[in-house]
């Protein structure tokens, strides 16, 4: 007898079991969208992190009744539930305020300001992108906005701002995404008379959702007026984490440099060894997969 004989009735079982594996998850998927539809009408946020944490515990603990690899398990868990997040963050969010808030990105069609117009339409409110080609358009829309952030390469940010503040009303809220805070700050509170935010989002702009990632929030003046947008961002699913501007500078130019340099003496060690990145990530361990993936994309940016 063949051994695909020997095997035909086990093979034939587990088949089955994939089956019904695959239609819980179409289940579990179902039970979901009742989900993203109730959290909409009710304003609750895509993350929670204390549910997602004891749904963990709970998960491990029941794969080890079953002689199951808790490790394992979690690992499972957490890949269908950042598929359940994707699925949440992909259409329609509850909107943190109950009439829509008219919001300007400077720099709207870079990757940073298309993301986040996406996710301020996507939850109701109006979005609108000033960039090189329709500063024009800037006269008629400043009416009508309750916030600015500005969103452009950290070299022009000052300027922008310097440009950008006089055009709007002391009442707008104007802010910034620029990884460096203090400086950006003391130009905004120096150029506008109203309420002022450093924002810092800690993610880049191929992010698939905002569930899980994080933002920084720096205060400037009058920062309470912009409680709805931190509030937004929480909705979206967002880590929320207020620091002073020194210290966030201090601690990101740590962060980023120590990042950066690490990158670089990666790279040139490898290209004075002529080692193949190819070649290596045939011998390569997931986390060191992963570093060389880091390695290539620093030297893949403008410097």
């Amino acid at each position: 007898m063949s051994d695909q004989n020997v095997l035909k009735d086990q093979r034939s079982e587990i088949d089955r079991i994939d089956k019904e594996i695959l239609d819980l998850l179409q289940q579990r998927k179902q039970v979901v969208q009742d989900v993203i539809k109730r959290k909409v009408e009710k304003q609750l946020p895509v993350f929670v992190a204390k549910r997602e944490s004891d749904k963990t515990d709970s998960f491990r603990e029941e794969a080890l009744k079953r002689g199951l690899d808790p490790d394992w398990a979690e690992d499972f868990l957490r890949m269908v539930m950042a598929a359940s997040r994707a699925a949440q963050s992909a259409d329609t969010f509850p909107r943190s305020t109950s009439d829509p808030k008219h919001v300007l990105f400077v720099g709207g069609e870079g990757g940073m300001g298309k993301l986040y117009r996406h996710f301020t339409n996507s939850s109701g409110h109006v979005a609108y992108s000033i960039d090189k080609g329709n500063w024009y358009e800037l006269e008629e829309i400043a009416p009508k906005l309750d916030m600015v952030i500005v969103t452009v390469p950290i070299n022009v940010t000052v300027d922008v701002i310097r440009r950008l503040a006089p055009k709007l009303k002391p009442e707008t809220i104007l802010a910034d995404f620029t990884s460096n805070k203090t400086v950006p700050l003391e130009a905004m509170l120096d150029a506008h008379p109203g309420p002022v935010v450093g924002l810092h989002p800690m993610h880049g702009p191929d992010v698939p959702n905002l569930s899980k990632q994080l933002i920084v929030i720096c205060s400037g003046r009058e920062t309470e007026k912009a409680d709805w947008f931190r509030k937004q961002c929480e909705l979206w699913g967002m880590r929320v984490l207020e620091a002073e501007p020194g210290k966030h500078d201090e601690v990101m130019n740590l962060v980023q440099g120590l990042r950066h340099f690490l990158a670089l003496l990666h790279g040139s060690f490898m290209k004075e060894l002529e080692l193949d990145p190819a070649e290596m990530l045939n011998y390569s361990s997931p986390i060191y997969r992963a570093e060389l993936m880091m390695t290539g994309r620093i030297f893949a940016q403008d410097a």
